[in-house]
């Protein structure tokens, strides 16, 4: 009996192995960036990113000193590297974040707050695999990264001087030639409004 119910179970395993590799191999997985991501692609991706994070992200508080310095040199950091996917205090979308496969959350919206200052080092750091989220571990250095984190993490409560920085950057609209709303397919297989890729928590409302 016992022997039996392993050998069924084994004949079922492979025969959904070999389901698998036949939709991947005839094209039934879509690989278009702007196909609508399959509930197992959802689950998946979030549920991998969740425990990584949770086992590898670093424990510790930001070890810089929270003052305008860092918060600025942060802000001039997201506007070189991040700005273009996560757009600016107007929360509007760049062309780029509009097309990507993986919807970028908008931090002027959507704002990473809540999360600790070392789950959003690691993301930086590692990047998010089946997102459009890069590693900058190659282009940024330790401090850069806690910089960031910092401004990330304070963007909802800047002093004057970093406010008025932040304030400054450059929209990013792509609205101008966009043909109407973000369709579903293009919702991220992690992100879901007031929910994101780089983010546990958000805030809902802009600034």
């Amino acid at each position: 009996m016992i022997r039996n119910m392993v050998a069924g179970g084994l004949v079922t395993l492979a025969l959904a192995a070999i389901v698998a590799l036949l939709a991947v191999r005839f094209g039934l997985v879509p690989a278009n960036a702007d196909a609508k991501p399959s509930s197992l692609e959802r689950w998946a991706a979030g549920t991998s990113l969740r425990a990584t994070v949770a086992r590898d992200a670093p424990k510790q508080p930001d070890p810089l000193a929270l003052n305008d310095a860092n918060l600025e040199a942060g802000i001039k950091l997201y506007a070189d590297n991040c700005m273009v996917c996560h757009g600016a205090s107007d929360g509007q979308g760049s062309n780029i974040a509009l097309g990507l496969y993986q919807h970028a959350p908008q931090f002027g919206k959507h704002g990473v707050e809540d999360d600790p200052e070392g789950e959003t080092y690691w993301k930086i750091d590692h990047g998010i695999r089946l997102t459009g989220m890069p590693s900058f571990a190659r282009a940024l250095d330790d401090e850069q990264i806690w910089q960031l984190a910092m401004f990330l993490k304070h963007m909802d409560s800047l002093p004057a001087a970093a406010q008025a920085a932040w304030k400054k950057l450059p929209s990013q609209s792509g609205s101008a030639g966009r043909k109407g709303p973000p369709s579903a397919a293009r919702t991220s297989a992690l992100w879901k409004p007031g929910r994101d890729p780089i983010s546990s928590t958000s805030r809902s409302a802009p600034k």
